[in-house]
């Protein structure tokens, strides 16, 4: 068992679910509500993370499996409701980023006033954002996000807008990274969600903000990610390539406190779309190509050391790289195949050139530069 203290703790192995039990007793939490989906609750895990509990401790009850795929303040505001129902005193988060995100916004609506969008990082609402959030234990079951180690959290508010939610007392009080959790993973989602793991380590990577550490990590992730992606999607079932994707995963987000990029601003107003309702790291897989070109010749010799991460040759083309890596993986070629519209395209523009993340690219972007990039991603 690998424990783990770097910006959280975690707990990293086969077996650490079982771990629960004790971890919510040194934290203190004696009523933790379960914030969760529909899909775990059908795929058995709700049933298996409960059993690792004392009798009496976590009742079916005590579990908000509402989560959506984007997760909605609308959302928020139910399991919050149901926090104060149960008097619980705690979050344990089960799920993918969605589930996770989530859990972190009602952990901070338990201990802060509403309304959740005056804590968005947009409006200036991080220096908002106190110590006293009730405590958060995250248990991932995909390896892509990384949310279980990362400061922010991304809500769809009541406008429409999708908004992230940024401050070092969003991360979890505790990371249980159990890669049994991934075994069976669909092959769509297991390439969705490592290709987020990929992007996150190379945007991170990219990002001009000095911080060699963080650089060190994403170039690790990167070549977990890179070396085992295609061998977890292609058996469900295989625990070494499971291990690695959520070591990749984990690490990408660990690196990402360095600043990601336009990929990011791109997904995120592309994730606003009330229809359809677009995966997050497929997004991330589909525009990144057309982002590394965009950066090409602003980044010195950076693609280099990720050509070389990556197992390839000197001077390969990294972004061909990545398309083809999709093409492989099954993943949609644009974003028209996810069903955007072309109509859309200067709205959704227009929202990722005011994202956050754009404040680390390591070039400049512009509307006009955003509206580029999703014309040559749609395929």
């Amino acid at each position: 068992m690998a424990l783990i203290s770097y910006l959280t703790t975690v707990q990293f192995d086969f077996g650490a679910v079982r771990l629960l039990a004790t971890e919510l007793s040194r934290l203190g939490i004696s009523r933790p509500l379960l914030v969760t989906d529909r899909g775990i609750v059908e795929a058995g895990l709700l049933d298996r993370v409960l059993g690792c509990l004392p009798a009496g401790t976590l009742g079916t009850a005590a579990a908000y499996d509402g989560t959506p795929a984007n997760p909605t303040e609308a959302a928020v505001l139910e399991g919050l409701a149901q926090y104060h129902a149960l008097g619980c005193d705690g979050i344990v988060a089960l799920g993918g980023g969605s589930s996770i995100d989530l859990g972190k916004a009602v952990a901070l609506l338990a201990t802060h006033p509403g309304p959740l969008g005056q804590y968005a990082f947009a409006e200036g609402g991080a220096a908002k954002i106190g110590a006293g959030i009730a405590p958060l234990v995250a248990i991932p079951t995909t390896a892509g996000t990384g949310s279980e180690v990362g400061r922010g959290s991304l809500i769809i508010m009541r406008d429409g807008r999708k908004l992230a939610l940024l401050s070092p007392h969003l991360l979890p009080k505790l990371a249980l990274c159990d890669p049994e959790l991934t075994l069976g993973l669909p092959p769509a989602v297991t390439a969705g969600t490592g290709m987020d793991a990929i992007a996150h380590c190379i945007e991170t990577y990219l990002s001009p903000a000095v911080n060699p550490p963080a650089e060190a990590i994403a170039l690790d992730g990167l070549r977990r990610a890179s070396a085992w992606i295609e061998r977890a999607t292609g058996n469900g079932g295989d625990r070494e390539a499971r291990w690695n994707m959520m070591m990749a995963a984990m690490e990408g987000a660990l690196a990402f406190q360095k600043g990601l990029g336009a990929v990011h601003s791109l997904s995120h107003a592309l994730g606003s779309l009330e229809s359809p309702r677009l995966h997050h790291g497929t997004l991330n897989a589909v525009l990144l190509p057309a982002v590394l070109r965009f950066n090409a010749g602003h980044v010195g010799d950076k693609l280099e050391a990720i050509a070389a991460a990556m197992g390839l040759a000197r001077g390969a083309d990294v972004a061909a790289h990545i398309s083809a890596l999709n093409r492989r993986l099954g993943l949609p070629a644009g974003i028209s195949d996810m069903g955007v519209r072309r109509e859309l395209l200067p709205h959704l523009a227009a929202l990722a050139v005011q994202d956050p993340c754009n404040s680390s690219s390591p070039r400049p972007v512009a509307i006009a530069d955003c509206l580029a990039l999703l014309e040559e991603s749609f395929g």
